[in-house]
């Protein structure tokens, strides 16, 4: 088996909008490169990398995978990530483990929304990246002004490298302006392109692109620069130096013209990348935090103490965890011990594995640098790094992106909550940007995501894991009740007699709102013994069981104080459960008087979107009794803030994607309750009363 070392790796990421063809030309990569002996088609749900039931049916990707291939004696780690925002944890763990990106952008279509998002994601990572402009041969493909568009909307340093000979049906030929050559592909499936010189009615537009790429390239040094003002042109060297530099530092971003389903242009781009593109070995060393927060560079050295960091997790039936990692620093054997530096933890390393899709291949040894698997780890999870015990380091994780859709999950029968508890955790552990739990104060399991498409997902694979059925509905909203005015002496007597010993307690109590977010606050005021302190603990309980379950609408109640200073007792028929009784009704009895209100919670909402959508996007904030707080500018974006009650905010993230062609995003975070408008109001509670008088 072929030995890698860091200088001999490149890491790179498949983004881009949904299907823009990044599966597709993973499938001719590892054909071509010879780890498969067919090339696997979405529509027959037989690719390398869409490999789970779910894919095949929904034609998507839905989760990252890890493929890889030998080029020249280099190795090419491929991860294919989803195209779609609903799948964003995913995408976003590609950005952070890649060393570069290529960014897919279809021939008809141009820029859009997977595009943008996909630029933003590896610049914010500071990874460099190259556009691949797919499937040229449409039709109606426009090679020309997508370039133009990419230089308008992301950088001036986006610069043609390979452009089409011809466009649409004819697409068979791409140019090569830094060889200045041009390249012909044969029947799909041939696995190499024949090399022509420039047919003479592109040459010029060759050298106009060869020319703008060069100076680019001269940019990147003073010594670069000087030798091409000498010799109007760059040797072998300057240009290998020069274009590393330019990639490597973010200001070029080479541009390629494919057609992935027909195979043309692919060995040019995978030719550039083991040439260009930065090993490991040459991308800044990773950023780490020691023990004590101190933070470290850890440098990408096949001798150094070694350091894996967990990027994603699979679970396989009958194989059990995968955990897909980056080594960072050293060589890693079978056998090893490291520590996990999250959970403080010894884990053993058994087998290791490089992956194409779902299929595994036995290594040796993994290398710094390089992207495997490793099986059975007892207690390590996405984000978890692991390290010798001489090196207790911790690697930046990967921010996976805030919630912002959630939906709640009724059980349709009972005795399923235990397996579905299991199910949707496993389901976290894949995906942490899947988040889970259960709400007491609404009595709910509540999911929440980045979208419907992965909350159904889930939903789905309940059915197909543990044979559970569910709902998916909106969950109920934690209002709150409480209060606005003061009650300064009402009572209630509890006397039950059936025969035998019976039951009385007379409790007065005086009831005063509290600060906003101040709590519950119980008063002994009793003097003289008129209640026993004995049966004092049954008086706070019956007021907390009471607060508990609600008094107006059926919602907890908060920021009252109570004061218990008189009452009555009896010598034989007063206990605990008496006092517990009266001070629950008397509690209800001066809630009612003392002007209570229901609160909701308001949520803190940042929208950002082009700024031509802004009137719209304003328009519906206001219909959902949003206030807004400002505006700022980020980029050729605009953030929108503003405050939104909760019960305004189901799949706001849907909505919102229909008011901006896709290209808005959003986030929110609890801020505050306040009081609910009284027709609101009067709704809910009139809705409680009606569903308690159908439950008697």
């Amino acid at each position: 088996m072929k030995e890698y070392t860091p200088e001999t790796i490149r890491n790179i990421g498949l983004f881009g909008h949904a299907s823009a063809g990044k599966t597709t030309f993973n499938e001719l990569a590892l054909f071509i490169g010879g780890e498969t002996t067919r090339i696997g088609k979405i529509e027959e749900g037989n690719t390398v990398s869409d490999y789970t039931a779910n894919e095949i049916e929904r034609k998507i990707s839905i989760s990252l995978s890890a493929c890889h291939l030998d080029w020249k004696n280099t190795k090419l780690n491929l991860i294919d990530v989803p195209g779609t925002s609903d799948f964003e944890g995913d995408i976003i763990a590609g950005a952070k483990i890649v060393d570069t990106g290529f960014i897919f952008v279809k021939a008809v279509e141009g820029i859009e929304v997977g595009t943008e998002r996909a630029w933003e994601y590896l610049k914010s990572d500071k990874k460099p990246a190259a556009m691949i402009v797919n499937k040229i041969d449409h039709e109606r493909s426009d090679f020309k002004k997508i370039v133009e568009d990419a230089h308008e909307k992301f950088s001036h340093g986006v610069i043609v490298v390979t452009f089409p000979a011809k466009e649409g049906l004819q697409f068979d030929t791409v140019v090569d302006v830094l060889k200045m050559k041009a390249y012909k592909y044969g029947a799909l499936g041939s696995k190499t392109a024949t090399e022509i010189e420039i047919p003479a009615d592109v040459k010029a537009q060759a050298e106009d692109y060869r020319r703008e790429l060069i100076e680019k390239i001269a940019e990147e040094s003073e010594e670069i620069m000087n030798n091409y003002f000498e010799n109007g042109d760059l040797d072998a060297a300057d240009i290998q130096k020069g274009m590393k530099l330019a990639i490597n530092s973010g200001n070029l971003t080479p541009v390629f013209a494919a057609s992935a389903s027909k195979g043309v242009g692919i060995n040019n781009i995978l030719d550039f990348a083991q040439e260009y593109f930065p090993s490991p070995a040459e991308m800044p060393a990773k950023k780490g935090f020691l023990g004590d927060g101190k933070e470290v560079e850890i440098v990408c050295n096949k001798a150094g103490e070694p350091v894996l960091f967990i990027f994603k997790i699979i679970a396989e039936q009958h194989v059990g965890e995968l955990s897909l990692f980056r080594v960072y620093s050293g060589t890693l054997k079978p056998g090893m011990d490291l520590i996990n530096q999250t959970s403080g933890k010894p884990e053993r390393m058994n087998q290791f594995f490089t992956l194409n899709g779902h299929h595994r291949k036995e290594v040796p040894a993994v290398v710094s640098g390089d992207i495997a698997a490793v099986v059975k780890l007892k207690d390590s999870h996405t984000n978890d790094t692991l390290s010798s015990k001489n090196y207790s380091v911790k690697v930046d994780p990967i921010a996976f992106p805030v919630p912002v859709i959630r939906g709640a999950i009724i059980p349709k029968a009972k005795g399923d909550e235990d397996k579905i508890a299991a199910c949707l955790h496993s389901i976290h552990e894949e995906d942490p940007s899947f988040n889970v739990k259960y709400d007491p104060e609404i009595a709910q399991t509540v999911i929440t995501g980045q979208g419907q498409a992965q909350l159904l997902l889930a939903v789905k694979r309940l059915k197909e894991r543990y044979n559970v059925d569910v709902d998916l509905v909106e969950p109920r909203i934690p209002y709150r009740e409480t209060i606005k005015g003061r009650v300064d002496s009402i009572d209630y007597r509890h006397k039950k007699q059936s025969g035998g010993r019976g039951q009385f307690a007379h409790v007065f109590f005086k009831m005063e709102p509290t600060e906003r977010g101040a709590g519950f606050e119980f008063v002994d005021a009793i003097v003289g013994g008129v209640v026993p302190g004995r049966f004092i603990p049954a008086v706070e309980k019956g007021i907390t069981e009471q607060m508990q379950k609600g008094v107006i609408a059926g919602y907890n109640v908060v920021d009252v104080k109570v004061t218990l200073f008189d009452g009555k007792f009896h010598d034989v028929d007063s206990d605990e459960m008496s006092f517990k009784l009266a001070s629950a009704q008397c509690f209800k009895k001066a809630f009612v008087a003392a002007k209570p209100v229901l609160l909701e919670p308001i949520y803190e909402v940042a929208v950002k979107i082009p700024e031509e959508y802004m009137g719209d996007v304003m328009s519906d904030m206001t219909s959902r009794r949003g206030r807004i707080l400002g505006m700022e500018s980020d980029g050729r974006s605009q953030i929108l803030k503003a405050n939104v009650p909760l019960s305004s905010l189901y799949q706001y993230s849907v909505d919102l994607r229909g008011i901006t062609a896709g290209r808005g995003s959003h986030s929110e975070k609890f801020s505050h309750y306040e009081e609910v408008p009284k027709e609101q109001e009067t709704k809910i509670i009139d809705e409680y009363n009606k569903s308690r008088q159908e439950e008697e």
